[in-house]
């Protein structure tokens, strides 16, 4: 991504070449013309800008050239001047109907041939399309939003005027620390950002975390990925995957430029349905203190040719402003596999793992699979997400942990040991779902009843009642079990099937 210097640099030279029209791809208008401004006095070229508010003024001197403020009338007034003078340079802030073939985008594109025989030069800045005639005859260039060490830049000017007037705590490590954060994000909408800091009146260390959830809220309202509120939650045991995740959170918001890395991109979860791949997306954003999306690839498709592939390019356009964030993408096997549906699905699994491979932006990519045999071959390569773990049933220990707690959750009164160790027995081969669902039923009846019911049987009973996934469909379950033996880092930081890994006394409790 160039940065703003790279693009004045390739400004003075469309200058310099006298380029006829240039189309400045950016959404930031103000941005924009302070480079213009720049570009031009570096070669001490004069520059006309219209805006509709305040007509044509020359931007080095500041007067007045035309009263007149539509862009019709300045376009008939740039081609006058270019009669009588070389080398006019002119900026049109707010053109419309240049997309198509119309007559403001005729008597723009004959504006722009009479500046290629008068050396004048007319530069336009949009997001929008141009008529593609119009845009043969001159060239275009891209100022993105700021990079990291430009944002840096921002927020230090910022904020550096109010250090006296003010408790300022922010040094060099602050300030590298929030321009990662409010990267992807336009200078007006970081300055907003920081001015609601400075209006608490003191800047300290621990502001940093409240630049997220600001930046959080200039897209509270943004289609394609859906904003998933989290608890302050977490997932014991997993040992195996909670070391990676501590191992890899430092790296997540530290600059990797000089080593040529980019920051983690996430893990594929994969193993037994309901045994907490879910809950451990959502456990990661609320450790991790980031904004967590939810990216659900079933709803992208669409009935019209490339509308899905349209659908998917703006959901992770979205990630990446978004960033830095937890993207949650559940079940990734329903949205990226598929047959017989036109080549749709090759061409997203295309667009998602090219997203994957090449975005630096920080969006940790949290994505869960229960059937990994549907999955394409291409997606499990190493390197497109950083690991893949194995989320197996949990073991005795660990289903007398989760039913405890959710006897501590759910019931007044504990029970006592004797008829714990009947339900660990009876909930051999349970998910962490299952074990739910069986205190949950004896919840339910001491809401009705009383908690005087709540008695053994009543615990016997409901736990008899559940049907594990293990024994109505035991075929899957062996095959999932089998792929995650072989094919990936155990969750649980021991192997499924290996010596000791039904003693071993994990802990798969989630906290709330």
């Amino acid at each position: 991504m160039p940065d703003a210097a790279a693009t004045q640099a390739i400004l003075v030279r469309y200058f310099k070449a006298r380029i006829p029209f240039i189309a400045l791809r950016t959404s930031e208008r103000a941005r924009a013309l302070e480079l213009i401004e720049r570009a031009g006095n570096e070669i001490h070229l004069p520059v006309l800008v219209h805006t509709l508010s305040a007509g044509l003024i020359d931007r080095t001197t500041g007067r007045k050239v035309s009263e007149d403020r539509s862009v019709m009338a300045v376009l008939d007034f740039a081609a006058e001047q270019m009669k009588v003078r070389q080398n006019l340079t002119l900026v049109l802030t707010e053109v419309a109907d240049i997309e198509d073939d119309t007559a403001m985008a005729r008597q723009l594109a004959d504006v722009v041939l009479l500046a290629s025989e008068r050396g004048g030069s007319i530069v336009v800045p949009t997001m929008k399309s141009i008529w593609p005639t119009l845009q043969r005859l001159g060239m275009s260039v891209t100022l993105d939003v700021p990079t990291e060490d430009e944002m840096v830049e921002i927020i230090r000017a910022t904020i550096e005027p109010y250090r006296g007037q003010m408790r300022v705590e922010w040094g060099d490590a602050e300030y590298k620390q929030a321009g990662s954060i409010l990267a992807g994000i336009s200078r007006i909408e970081a300055e907003n950002v920081v001015a609601t800091l400075l209006a608490k009146g003191s800047i300290g260390k621990d502001d940093t975390e409240e630049l997220i959830k600001a930046k959080d809220r200039i897209f509270s309202d943004i289609s394609g990925i859906e904003r998933i509120e989290v608890k302050d939650l977490s997932v014991g045991g997993l040992e195996g995957l909670q070391a990676w995740l501590e191992r890899e959170r430092p790296l997540f918001t530290a600059d990797l430029r000089d080593r040529k890395l980019r920051p983690p991109r996430g893990a594929l979860l994969v193993g037994v349905p309901g045994c907490g791949k879910s809950l451990s997306a959502k456990a990661i954003a609320a450790s991790w203190k980031l904004p967590l999306f939810r990216l659900d690839l079933a709803n992208i498709h669409g009935q019209y040719l490339g509308q899905s592939e349209g659908r998917l390019k703006a959901a992770l356009s979205t990630a990446d402003h978004v960033a830095p964030c937890v993207l949650w993408i559940d079940e990734i096997e329903k949205g990226l596999a598929g047959a017989g549906d036109q080549g749709t699905s090759t061409r997203l699994v295309g667009h998602f793992l090219f997203w994957l491979q090449e975005s630096t932006s920080r969006v940790f990519v949290v994505a869960t699979a229960n059937d990994v045999s549907q999955l394409p071959a291409e997606l499990l390569r190493r390197g497109r997400f950083d690991e893949i773990f194995f989320v197996d049933l949990p073991t005795p220990q660990e289903r007398r942990e989760i039913i405890s707690l959710y006897v501590r959750r759910n019931l007044r009164d504990p029970i006592d040991d004797a008829l714990l160790e009947q339900l660990v027995g009876l909930s051999d081969g349970f998910a962490g779902s299952d074990l739910e669902a069986g205190v949950r039923e004896v919840a339910k009846d001491a809401f009705l009843k009383g908690d005087d019911a709540v008695v053994p049987e009543l615990f016997l009973r409901s736990f008899r009642n559940v049907v594990p996934l293990t024994k109505t469909n035991p075929e899957r379950i062996e095959q999932i079990r089998a792929w995650g033996r072989d094919r990936a880092v155990p969750a649980s930081g021991v192997a499924a099937g290996a010596p000791g890994a039904e003693d071993h006394p994990t802990r798969r409790v989630v906290l709330t």
